[in-house]
């Protein structure tokens, strides 16, 4: 049965001022100051967002040069997100991955330019068969040294391809790291099949377009 139309138009209303906020939301946290994560160990640390973390954090770990990458949630402006709440869209977080590198190995231009590889650079919101906000590409810088070289890049891209960019550029201010089932998550779940369809096929066509920055065992 149809609901009443005034019903409809309220929750429509309803859904309207939610997104607005959370739009609000999100240009704010793109206003912030960028936090600055020093080295440890000689190891830096890089953030990304380019849709499900599982595939994203496959292709990082072919990469020479990184010694881990951990998944998790970053980008939006609630505290200890979780992965059902960052699953309604509400929280403003993206599924990230923190790439922990070494910076005499691999640069954080070579990583930017791992991230634009091994994505649809034009998808919004999400990637592949993954929709939504917590799917979306988010590039997150910590400098101005940072900051310039993702949007140089952003820029030659979008000229070479003659179409917007989707990945959003932000000041990085915290990752919060996922349920530890995430971690990991395509080498201990080959048969999964998600993993299966989307996951590694994702892996394998990077790999074919950047065999020098893999691994040996890659």
């Amino acid at each position: 049965m149809k609901k009443p139309i005034s019903i409809i138009a309220v929750l429509l209303l309803l859904f309207s001022c939610q997104n607005n906020a959370q739009n609000k939301k999100s240009r704010d946290v793109s206003t912030l100051e960028p936090v600055e994560v020093p080295l440890q160990n000689g190891m830096a640390k890089a953030y990304f967002s380019s849709g499900c973390f599982w595939c994203v954090e496959a292709v990082y770990e072919s990469i020479k040069g990184v010694h881990e990458v951990i998944n998790g949630y970053s980008g939006g402006h609630t505290k200890n997100p979780t992965y059902e709440a960052s699953n309604t869209g509400r929280t403003g977080h993206a599924e990230s991955v923190e790439v922990i590198y070494d910076p005499n190995i691999v640069s954080f231009a070579t990583l930017v330019d791992v991230y634009f590889g091994s994505q649809n650079p034009t998808q919004v919101n999400g990637q592949g068969p993954d929709h939504g906000s917590q799917y979306r590409s988010i590039i997150f810088y910590q400098n101005d040294e940072q900051k310039q070289i993702i949007e140089s890049k952003k820029e030659a891209l979008a000229k070479k391809l003659n179409a917007n960019i989707a990945a959003e550029v932000y000041p990085f201010q915290k990752f919060w790291k996922a349920e530890e089932y995430h971690q990991n998550y395509e080498k201990l779940n080959l048969g999964n099949p998600y993993v299966q369809k989307v996951s590694i096929p994702r892996l394998n066509r990077f790999k074919q377009k950047f065999p020098e920055l893999l691994k040996e065992q890659h």
